[in-house]
């Protein structure tokens, strides 16, 4: 395909010449990594559970295809335009949120799931990306406006989005919150008081998680103790790594992520390690590592409050979560049952990555040129 010249005023072409393409093309290589691991990990789930082999696959297809459609349209938005789909967003999901213990069906001993229009939607997924572009203009509100409490509205909100989140009982999304919003509030400069007491706090409440909640006290048992319980799933992936060795055993030849009952989401990054590689692990660290530290610098360099705020809060978000991910795979975290962005299967993870990716993109463009607004 022809790319636009530096010359070209359509929209595709001050698209093109002020997102960054480094990321751009990261993302769009792990988005074509992302369904080649599902083809590799998912058959062999489909078939424990009576579905057809390439059930996964055809959802995951379609997920990634509505995924990459949305980087699009997001990154194509200007930054005013960004911050409106993040206020509607955090509306919308907030009330999905606040509905599913009474909407909300139970799977594996948590409820966290609602059905819309036959469709099953996690909100909490959505929430994340939309809370950190809701809250970094409460904050930048609160610069600009003295007067403003854009503070107590965003202590507020993040108190009541807390309360819902671990009453599902979802920890590994409520410690992913607060990180957001902790980095948020640093960005926003808090005093540094207020930033030991939500240390302090996030430390009260990863033990009294730990005190209150018994799935929680188990994992973190047998991550420190194996010998405390089982870590079926840690130790096939930690086989499967060593499986593949540096190279891999080569794509569909891994036997081990049969064993795994979830190899195509919370594992996906094993059958990787199996399949493909260390090598090709670490590439794969590498596309993440490219997204996260180009979206600092680029966020850093610009001049808009809201823009460092928000693109600090997804950044934060992205770049957390694909750690997480792939320190449980190699047993270096307890097991938290994160998806890895745009690899692990799952429709609202996929949709929910692609609307934060895609308002990174769009808050982190040059700003010469205008994007789409809405």
């Amino acid at each position: 395909m022809r790319t636009p010249d530096r010359t070209d005023t359509s929209l595709f072409g001050r698209w093109w010449w002020t997102v960054d393409r480094f990321s751009l093309g990261a993302v769009g290589l792990l988005i074509v990594i992302g369904a080649i691991l599902v083809i590799a990990g998912s058959p062999a789930v489909a078939q424990k559970i009576g579905v057809e082999s390439y059930y996964f696959v055809k959802r995951q297809t379609f997920f990634l295809l509505m995924s990459a459609a949305v980087i699009v349209f997001m990154s194509l938005l200007d930054t005013a335009a960004v911050r409106r789909v993040g206020a509607l967003g955090f509306v919308v999901s907030f009330l999905l949120l606040a509905s599913v213990p009474f909407l909300g069906a139970e799977i594996k001993g948590s409820v966290r799931w609602v059905s819309l229009l036959g469709i099953t939607v996690q909100p909490s997924e959505f929430i994340k990306p939309c809370f950190a572009l809701f809250n970094a203009w409460l904050l930048v509100r609160r610069v600009l406006e003295p007067g403003f409490p854009g503070m107590k509205l965003s202590f507020g909100l993040y108190a009541v989005v807390m309360a819902l989140l671990l009453s599902q009982p979802d920890l590994g999304m409520a410690l992913t919150f607060t990180a957001i919003w902790s980095a948020q509030l640093f960005l926003a400069g808090i005093p540094y008081l207020f930033v030991a007491v939500i240390g302090g706090g996030t430390v009260a409440l990863g033990v009294g998680a730990y005190f209150t909640f018994a799935h929680v006290k188990s994992r973190i048992d047998r991550f420190l103790s194996p010998e405390a319980g089982e870590n079926y799933q840690v130790e096939k992936a930690l086989e499967a790594f060593a499986s593949g060795g540096v190279f891999g055993k080569g794509p569909g030849e891994g036997v081990v992520k049969r064993a795994i009952p979830d190899s195509h989401t919370d594992f996906i990054f094993a059958v990787a390690g199996e399949e493909f590689g260390m090598i090709f692990c670490i590439f794969i660290l590498l596309l993440f590592a490219v997204i996260v530290l180009r979206s600092l610098t680029r966020m850093s360099h610009d001049p808009d409050l809201y823009v460092m705020i928000a693109a600090g809060g997804l950044v934060t978000q992205f770049g957390l979560q694909a750690a997480v991910n792939m320190g449980v795979a190699l047993h270096l975290l307890p097991t938290k049952g994160m998806t890895l962005p745009f690899l692990s299967y799952g429709g609202s993870s996929m949709l929910a990555f692609g609307i934060g990716v895609g308002a990174l993109l769009a808050l982190t463009r040059k700003k010469y040129g205008y994007g789409l607004r809405l």
